[in-house]
């Protein structure tokens, strides 16, 4: 890899696409969206900015839904990248299967730690709010010294 590569992190929007997390997303050579799409609208209008690689959330219903895996993974720039919606649902060692990063939602909780040389990030909720939680998204930079992850707010509080 020789140039970085700017990665979109977005999760559980609930059918809500804020212009916020558009305008935060925009740049991004990748998108991923962790689950709880909502509608597949989402997905048509992130596609509009980057390719999109998006998993079913516990939300997700419906034919469109279905076209959706539980889990996927996006290879680029050298990493592989796992992503689920419900990291309780992670049925293997991600370390082991040589992932770089697990992209995850579900908690609508932004998060990020590194575990036997992964990172895991939970980019939060980019959809309606929930109780006092923040309305959030993320960003992953793929460098040759691995990758660098910023999470953000998308709406003060």
């Amino acid at each position: 890899m020789t140039q970085p590569i700017t990665i979109g992190l977005i999760s559980d929007t609930h059918g809500l696409l804020r212009p916020e997390a558009l305008a935060a997303l925009r740049g991004s050579d990748f998108i991923i969206h962790a689950g709880d799409v909502g509608d597949p609208a989402v997905l048509d209008a992130l596609a509009r900015l980057a390719p999109v690689t998006a998993v079913r959330g516990n939300v997700d219903r419906g034919a469109w839904a279905e076209a959706l895996p539980l889990s996927t993974v996006l290879t680029c720039g050298g990493a592989s990248i796992y992503v689920i919606h419900n990291i309780a649902e992670l049925d293997l060692d991600p370390a082991a299967a040589g992932f770089q990063a697990v992209v995850y939602g579900h908690s609508h909780q932004p998060r990020r730690y590194d575990k036997d040389g992964v990172v895991y990030i939970n980019p939060g909720s980019a959809g309606p709010r929930r109780f006092s939680l923040p309305i959030a998204a993320g960003r992953m930079v793929l460098q040759p010294a691995g990758p660098s992850v910023e999470l953000f707010d998308l709406v003060p509080r």
